[in-house]
């Protein structure tokens, strides 16, 4: 008699093919609202493996991670820790960032984002939050606050010494930008500027001003946090301070 292997640990039966298909009816029927956040999760990792049962993987991802937002916010290294998830399960969160982060951009591309310094947190998050190093980010804008591009221009240790206000503007007058957003990352966690920071905005917003461009705001990226300087008022400062050299000469 020929024999059979057994079956797959973790392979859907019958009763959880029927759990699997209420869940998605009843975020079709509620939203989110009609699911609980492990059943949210449990959704998303089933899409990288239909036919594997996810429900413990997603109580544990939440329960090492404290909240929705903690799980799809970790890194695939602190998810793969997980007995049961590798990266084809991961994928359906990984997919989700990368839609929201498409969706995000591409608001941010069709409205004006002058002064909007939660709107810029919440696009470049996503893709600042696991870096190990620090990033220095440029957002250029037309004269309709619309923007042009964005670019790294800095990777490594961000201080005076590493980020060029010439080269800056150099690349500014080429997209033809009326306006400046700085964005930098903390990998400590903690967005409080640092001498340096205020140096070098300080810095960069002069010397925005002698080319006639407007440098709208420097934000630093902590964990799930943000420091503007816009905000705080600084920039508006720092221009004073340009007006004051100005009247001096």
């Amino acid at each position: 008699m020929k024999s059979h292997p057994p079956p797959e640990r973790n392979r859907l039966n019958s009763k959880s093919l029927g759990h699997r298909r209420r869940l998605r009816e009843r975020f079709l029927n509620g939203g989110l609202d009609g699911l609980l956040d492990y059943e949210i999760v449990e959704l998303l990792l089933s899409l990288g493996t239909p036919r594997r049962d996810c429900k413990q993987q997603a109580k544990e991802a939440l329960r090492r991670f404290k909240t929705l937002g903690g799980v799809l916010e970790a890194s695939e290294e602190r998810l793969q820790e997980i007995e049961g998830l590798g990266p084809h399960n991961i994928f359906g969160l990984r997919f989700v960032q990368e839609v929201s982060r498409c969706f995000l951009k591409s608001r941010m591309m069709s409205r004006p984002v002058c002064r909007c310094s939660r709107e810029v947190f919440d696009y470049l998050y996503h893709s600042l939050r696991d870096a190990k190093k620090e990033k220095f980010k440029v957002i250029f804008l037309d004269t309709k606050n619309q923007i042009l591009e964005e670019k790294t221009v800095v990777e490594g240790t961000v201080d005076s010494s590493a980020v060029y206000p010439r080269e800056i503007i150099k690349e500014a007058l080429r997209y033809e930008a009326s306006s400046l957003i700085f964005v930098h990352n903390h990998p400590s966690g903690d967005p409080e500027p640092s001498e340096s920071d205020k140096a070098i905005t300080r810095e960069l917003v002069l010397a925005a001003n002698i080319m006639q461009i407007k440098a709208l705001d420097h934000i630093i990226i902590g964990d799930n946090r943000y420091f503007s300087f816009a905000d705080e008022g600084l920039i508006e400062e720092f221009e004073a301070m340009f007006h004051n050299l100005k009247k001096g000469d």
